[in-house]
């Protein structure tokens, strides 16, 4: 592993796929203007809309997802994570799909989201993912990169599981993805201190894209991309409009932190309950 710039993409994805391809595209420039290797995505980067309008087109919006994903690492040279896309699985349903892609234009990781946004929140908005998405079945895989380091991926509500990430840890991951379209309630409570939690708790770094702003009349979301070290210290913040969080990845910085606070080798994972 070497030291490198990551970016976190913050977009205001649409109904749109050309329109939000498009956006991806100009902010996946500056990041590599700004010496970005290593790019990721937000959840719902190339649509953004009515869930019935994303299910009558998810198998458009996939395959233009997938190429786009792909151009562009070989466009610009660099490793890309598309935060989360659908995917078609069972008749009029499909996957939340994150997919990592390499420089040359290859597949390196491909996760279908496990775990889905079923809530009734206190401002009266209801989120019922299950109705259009089918949960994956499978944990979340480690990518193994001798320059990046072991890149964990996961998707947006995975953050409140923190045994998620204690998997993707224990698995070796050191850099963990979590792209997001955290709705602007809850983000403005939760998502600063799950996104510092998981990474101080796992020793690792996070790159947080995120969605921000108003997507149509219903939807609007948190924004604050950020990049946050193995202490939780944020050290890059997209803040309440589109761009880029951009951070230095040091695995010196890593090491350090994991030898000064060696939690996860202090794990127990049973223990004899007194009688």
């Amino acid at each position: 592993m070497k030291s490198y710039l990551a970016a976190a993409v913050q977009m205001t994805s649409v109904p749109r796929l050309d329109a939000n391809l498009a956006q991806a595209e100009d902010l996946i420039q500056l990041a590599v203007n700004r010496g970005a290797e290593l790019v990721s995505l937000p959840e719902n980067f190339s649509f953004l809309g009515d869930e019935e309008a994303k299910r009558l087109q998810a198998a458009e919006i996939a395959e233009q997802s997938e190429k786009f994903l792909k151009t562009m690492a070989q466009r610009y040279q660099i490793t890309i994570l598309g935060g989360g896309f659908p995917v078609p699985a069972t008749p009029g349903k499909f996957y939340n799909t994150a997919l990592l892609v390499g420089p040359q234009g290859e597949e390196l990781a491909r996760y279908h989201k496990i775990h889905l946004f079923d809530v009734n929140l206190p401002d009266g908005n209801t989120y019922q993912e299950s109705d259009s998405v089918v949960a994956g079945k499978e944990l979340p895989p480690v990518y193994r990169s001798e320059t990046l380091g072991n890149l964990g991926l996961s998707v947006c509500y995975d953050v409140r599981f923190p045994e998620l990430y204690r998997h993707l840890s224990q698995n070796g991951a050191n850099v963990l993805f979590i792209p997001a379209a955290f709705t602007a309630f809850t983000g403005k409570d939760h998502w600063q201190v799950l996104i510092q939690a998981r990474a101080i708790e796992n020793t690792c770094y996070v790159i947080a894209a995120a969605q921000v702003g108003t997507h149509h009349l219903r939807r609007q979301s948190h924004g604050h991309a950020m990049i946050v070290d193995p202490w939780g210290t944020i050290l890059a913040d997209a803040g309440n409009t589109p761009g880029v969080a951009i951070a230095d990845i040091q695995p010196a910085r890593l090491e350090q932190v994991r030898r000064q606070m060696p939690s996860l080798q202090h794990i127990i994972w049973s223990c004899t309950v007194p009688q």
